[in-house]
């Protein structure tokens, strides 16, 4: 396969899971954010990166509204997916994706997404064609991002495709955590994960027929199934932490004051 280092993109998709429940944030694909819904905030971030086509998969019909009267593309998905990847399954189907096209996934409520992350994503998976995915991480600067279990981790190999990814701080710093307290950081850094996936489309319509895996539920994270049965996981190493997603009415709070200043 050809390299897409010399700058070339490969062809990619984007798509964006959009869910109107949330326990911490009724509603939140359509919260209001400068006057424009949050997932549709996150559709115009996704075009502008080199994305061939950007498509909402929503399980609402509130949702399809807001995107149609902003132009952008949507799918109306089953209610019932137990989590964003069926739903995913569901829309590569509905888009009659081939095998091997490459799709991103970005999530709906990161209305601050860099362009270029998602990029990133896409050719790391075009130029690794042994790895069912791709994903992102960026190097950890504080000892509480390390030991926050909500911060997860991941440690690479040499080709840079994970090893694993934990709720834990890995690597294990023998010598520093040998009394569980920590001043300082490991070097090299300790990598946090970012929650972008790069997938061939047949891998996500596999996925959800791949049997859960212990790893997984004891750690509650998704990726390490795929790991579980087998599949690489490409990482592209970014130079500089995301931007912060929307999970609780602060963090809305807080990216709304973000969004109003870059106005």
């Amino acid at each position: 396969m050809r390299s897409h280092e010399d700058g070339a993109k490969p062809p990619f998709v984007v798509l964006i899971p959009a869910r109107l429940a949330s326990t911490r944030l009724p509603d939140k694909p359509l919260a209001d954010i400068g006057g424009i819904p949050m997932v549709v905030r996150v559709a115009q971030r996704a075009h502008l990166s080199s994305a061939a086509r950007v498509v909402v998969a929503a399980d609402d019909a509130r949702i399809v509204d807001a995107c149609r009267a902003h132009g952008v593309e949507v799918l109306l998905t089953r209610t019932d997916h137990v989590s964003g990847s069926d739903r995913l399954a569901e829309a590569c189907v509905l888009l009659g994706l081939a095998d091997n096209e490459i799709v991103v996934n970005v999530q709906g409520d990161e209305p601050l997404i860099d362009p270029s992350l998602i990029d990133a994503v896409a050719i790391t998976l075009a130029n690794e064609p042994d790895a069912s995915m791709s994903t992102a991480v960026h190097a950890i600067d504080s000892t509480e991002d390390f030991l926050n279990p909500n911060v997860v981790k991941a440690v690479l190999d040499a080709r840079g495709h994970a090893l694993y990814f934990s709720r834990a701080p890995i690597p294990w710093w023998r010598d520093g955590l040998a009394n569980k307290s920590l001043s300082a950081l490991p070097s090299p850094a300790p990598l946090r994960h970012i929650g972008i996936y790069g997938y061939r489309a047949g891998f996500v319509r596999q996925f959800p027929t791949l049997p859960p895996a212990p790893i997984e539920s004891t750690e509650a994270l998704e990726q390490l199934r795929a790991m579980w049965h087998g599949h690489r996981i490409a990482v592209h190493v970014s130079d500089h932490a995301p931007g912060p997603g929307v999970d609780t009415p602060e963090d809305l709070v807080r990216v709304r004051a973000r969004i109003a200043s870059m106005a």
